[in-house]
């Protein structure tokens, strides 16, 4: 939960005044104002560039794909109590994970603030150096994940929908390593036609640009370890993937999600000080 006082309060108000509020209130569902260009024109151009790339992959363009088409995912498996003891230790501890609407803006449209939380490892190719430090195990494990993209503990909280979505372009795929699976109920995903669900332990791996929601039913808290790694492509294909991924990492868009991270970082640190 977000404690109510100290440098935490201070950096959510700060950040609430640029359009990423983390408190109540039906505004919090709504995209925030005045998105980056990306953002914007992406949605008109990404169904020409998706074909391009789809054109050009080297694995399966299906919603849901093979883990044995990925054989590092194996590695994760292997190491899946590792990781989720430094999610536990780490991540979910007091205000460590702030929602995920309060580092991006753009997920105030499917996520109202304090139901879907996240605890930065990598962003769009950037380090998270200070929360890499802290969870060891996991660096080691995720560093070796070819074309590793983003990674961050993904904290879903009891009784949350997370709406129809999709994600920004073909050439990223999604990887989720299942750390807590609530059994009291029903945890779940649709992607696209396919209806899916996470046991601890395991690895499942999808394509996000298809329309997919979430569901956690239960009175438990989900936690996924959630990576994004580059599409193995070949030419034209893997030029388009690249361009956007380049384009994406100087946006206002991304370079803002990583200050928000550093504010927050800074604040849960003045606060426990």
């Amino acid at each position: 939960m977000i404690r109510s006082d100290g440098a935490v309060r201070h950096v959510a108000a700060g950040l609430a005044a640029a359009g990423c509020r983390d408190g109540g209130g039906s505004a919090a569902l709504a995209p925030a104002p005045g998105r980056p260009w990306l953002v914007r024109v992406g949605k008109h151009l990404r169904g020409t560039f998706d074909r391009l790339i789809a054109g050009s992959s080297l694995v399966s363009n299906a919603p849901v794909l093979d883990v044995r088409d990925f054989p590092w995912t194996a590695l994760l498996r292997d190491r899946w109590h590792d990781i989720r003891e430094e999610a536990i230790r780490v991540a979910l501890v007091g205000d460590a994970a702030p929602s995920l609407s309060t580092i991006s803006p753009d997920h105030r449209a499917i996520a109202a603030p304090g139901k879907w939380r996240s605890f930065f490892l990598w962003g769009y190719g950037y380090r998270i150096d200070e929360n890499l430090a802290r969870c060891p195990q996991t660096r080691e494990v995720i560093e070796r994940v070819p074309g590793l993209v983003s990674a961050f503990f993904s904290i879903l909280a009891p009784g949350t929908h997370i709406p129809e979505h999709r994600g920004v372009s073909k050439g990223l795929v999604t990887c989720h390593l299942a750390l807590i699976v609530p059994r009291d109920g029903d945890v779940r995903m649709r992607v696209h036609d396919r209806m899916v669900r996470w046991a601890e332990g395991e690895t499942l791996v999808f394509d996000d640009t298809y329309r997919h929601e979430v569901w956690n039913e239960t009175s438990g808290t989900r936690v996924v370890l959630l990576i994004q790694f580059e599409r193995p492509l070949r030419r034209p294909g893997k030029w388009f993937a690249d361009l956007f991924l380049g384009v994406a990492r100087r946006s206002a868009f991304v370079q803002e999600a990583r200050a928000n991270v550093a504010q927050w970082n800074a604040a849960v640190h003045r606060s426990d000080g």
